[in-house]
């Protein structure tokens, strides 16, 4: 349940250029006492997992950068998000670069934490390798799985990377053996590109995981693509995982392994308040922002304004 209390709040912009301070999402309260807290957003700074370009350790700070120009009223849902929750800049969670069981180990040791306060975690990666620990430990917290959507231009659902199991490609893999994610009431949107083989999709398939493929989704629209969204999620505990990717190369070249044929910022926000309206949101994860190859800072904008849709549709529900 959300705390009533709005103790942490943005620091007035308006008082306090934008271009001054230091970095949090959004101006927001840096701290670790989640006590009055109704989300903690934090960063996970860790790119081992990538299998192209390495770089996303530095998303976080990059996002955090790209917020600052964000403000507190969301007209896409028309509600202030700070007026009716109290959000946290909870920092960082260290992890041990190059060794992929370790970080883990640390990553679900502090999303546990988040989640056993009661508060909602909203995690800025890193490569998509840490929404497998992130899965681990919210769903230990809760007592069952959650309903996965998730938005990739990639399944992320092969078993392995040169014969070990962890790298961005494997955590639903994993998640879906571990059973952290309700198969049923799970979806995968845009997903595209050119496959290892024909059959890379059967698995996920295979387990009962929906999949809304790119070219489906272009040719179906957003309209309906909410709809099936909603229809598959609805009634359940949601976690959502966004990869930047899942934006055109156009649109977020600041990224690890980008994909032509995907969606515009103007199409992912749409399908975000479409379809996370009035849900059940546990939490969220924004992966693979890249600053490196990131043309005046696009992706890192898209990926912290991704994340603001996700503050409002929580503040939404309870205003």
């Amino acid at each position: 349940m959300l705390k009533k209390e709005i103790a942490y709040k943005p620091i007035d912009s308006l008082k306090s250029p934008r271009f001054s301070g230091v970095r949090t999402f959004m101006r927001l309260p840096h701290g670790s006492n989640l006590e009055k807290a109704d989300v903690a957003i934090f960063g996970i700074p860790f790119d081992t997992g990538t299998s192209f370009r390495p770089g996303a350790r530095f998303g976080p700070a990059a996002i955090r950068d790209a917020s600052s120009i964000l403000k507190p009223y969301c007209p896409l849902t028309d509600v202030n998000i700070v007026e009716n929750i109290s959000v946290l800049d909870y920092g960082d969670i260290d992890t041990v670069p190059g060794y992929m069981d370790d970080s883990f180990a640390k990553i679900e040791d502090g999303i546990t934490k988040i989640c056993k306060a009661g508060v909602i975690p909203l995690g800025m990666g890193g490569d998509h390798s840490i929404s497998l620990p992130l899965l681990r430990g919210l769903t230990k917290v809760q007592g069952g799985p959650v309903a996965l959507l998730h938005f990739d231009a990639h399944s992320d659902t092969i078993p392995d990377y040169f014969g070990r199991p962890y790298n961005h490609g494997t955590p639903f893999y994993w998640a879906i053996k571990e059973g952290l994610i309700e198969l049923n009431h799970s979806i995968q949107v845009g997903i595209r590109g050119p496959l290892y083989s024909k059959d890379a999709l059967d698995y996920p398939k295979s387990k009962g995981i929906e999949i809304i493929t790119g070219p489906q989704l272009h040719d179906m629209g957003l309209g309906c693509a909410v709809e099936a969204i909603r229809r598959r999620i609805e009634g359940r505990p949601v976690y959502v995982s966004f990869d930047v990717d899942f934006l055109d190369a156009a649109y977020a070249p600041g990224t690890g392994t980008p994909e032509i044929g995907g969606f515009s910022t103007h199409e992912a926000l749409q399908l975000m308040v479409g379809s996370c309206r009035g849900m059940n949101l546990r939490g969220m994860d924004l992966v693979e922002v890249m600053p490196a190859q990131d043309n005046a800072g696009i992706t890192a904008l898209a990926g912290a304004s991704l994340m603001h849709v996700f503050l409002a549709q929580i503040a939404k529900k309870i205003s």
